[in-house]
């Protein structure tokens, strides 16, 4: 975090990160025009990272300042034999199983403004406001065994992608404590929350970090949490 320094020159921090998440969620994947949904938790599925990217850039003028924030994910899975699905709101025989399999490409792309409201040896404290865009694209395999019962118009296998879009204003905090006789060891932190074409979006991280002459090293646990509104085959999300 750079310190607010004589307005009218820029300062500017980058971050390239690795961020390992664990996923949380339901969805909903239509299998045809007047047929039922498949329904499915994304934590049972997931399991492989196959690709990702993820970066940050700050910029600051004084006590105003922008930063953007960029995360890409490719994750995926699979599943023999599972119970951990439902067709439409019709209980399952209990012979009835799956093969599903789940791809799922996402991006969380976060852009907003800074003002600084402290700023001292200790204490980098901004205040933000902006805008967060997710773009989220499932695609569900299934092929089931056993007997469908009422359910039957899914089908027994096939192959479902549903893209989903939602931007949200977001509004919060973030920062860093350092401390420690040279000040080299920090506490950032990080929070906003919004809503709009979501029901509920928020964000959280804190961690450590360790300031070098070259720059830092940290280590964040960081969260982020997504509630659709009704209409979306998403129902709820977070990474």
């Amino acid at each position: 975090y750079a310190q607010p320094g004589t307005p009218g020159k820029w300062q500017f921090a980058a971050t390239l990160y690795a961020y390992l998440p664990s996923i949380g969620g339901s969805m909903s994947v239509p299998v045809n025009t007047n047929g039922p949904s498949i329904n499915v938790n994304a934590d049972t599925l997931i399991d492989d990272l196959n690709m990702a990217f993820m970066g940050s850039l700050d910029a600051h003028n004084g006590r105003w300042g922008m930063f953007t924030d960029v995360l890409y994910m490719d994750l995926g899975g699979d599943k023999s034999n599972t119970r951990d699905f439902s067709i439409g709101t019709i209980g399952l025989p209990a012979t009835t199983t799956a093969d599903l399999s789940l791809d799922l490409k996402g991006t969380i792309w976060t852009i907003a403004g800074e003002y600084r409201v402290a700023s001292d040896p200790s204490w980098k404290v901004d205040l933000v406001a902006g805008a967060r865009y997710f773009g989220l694209k499932p695609t569900l395999g299934w092929s089931i065994n056993g007997d469908l019962g009422p359910t039957g118009s899914a089908g027994r296998g096939g192959s479902k992608e549903i893209d989903e879009t939602v931007w949200d204003g977001v509004v919060g905090v973030k920062g860093a404590y350092a401390f420690g006789a040279d000040r080299r060891w920090s506490v950032p932190f990080y929070f906003d929350i919004g809503a709009g074409q979501s029901d509920l979006t928020w964000q959280a991280a804190a961690g450590i970090a360790y300031s070098y002459h070259w720059g830092d090293l940290v280590a964040m646990w960081r969260y982020v949490d997504y509630s659709f509104k009704s209409d979306k085959n998403l129902q709820d999300i977070n990474f």
